[in-house]
């Protein structure tokens, strides 16, 4: 099964006012997070769900509940609401990530 990694950096949070790692781990909803079709296409409920920080070096894990498309990019890809549960923070691990910090494996 697929686990979808989503990035939280704070950074993001401040110049764009979206949600950090503790305001996404505490709302249990990543917003807005681009995915190429076959990123969705490899995705279903029950699979892992990886939230990072790589500035602070905190990572939480938990299951995929669904995924809520909003608007799309610039360039054309949709964008998604991602809803998970069963999140549990454990020791950091770094993930590589693709350019939207975003990485489906």
């Amino acid at each position: 099964m697929p686990t979808l990694v989503i990035h939280a950096p704070p950074w993001r949070a401040r110049r764009d006012g979206a949600k950090d790692f503790d305001m996404t781990l505490e709302s249990r909803i990543g917003s807005g997070y681009a995915l190429s079709k076959g990123q969705r296409k490899s995705l279903e409920p029950g699979c892992r769900v990886v939230l990072l920080c790589k500035t602070t070096g905190r990572r939480a894990e938990g299951r995929l509940v669904s995924l809520k498309p909003t608007e799309k990019t610039e360039n054309g890809l949709q964008r998604y609401d991602v809803r998970f549960s069963s999140m549990q923070e454990v020791g950091y691990k770094s993930e590589r990530l693709g350019r939207t910090g975003v990485t489906v494996y």
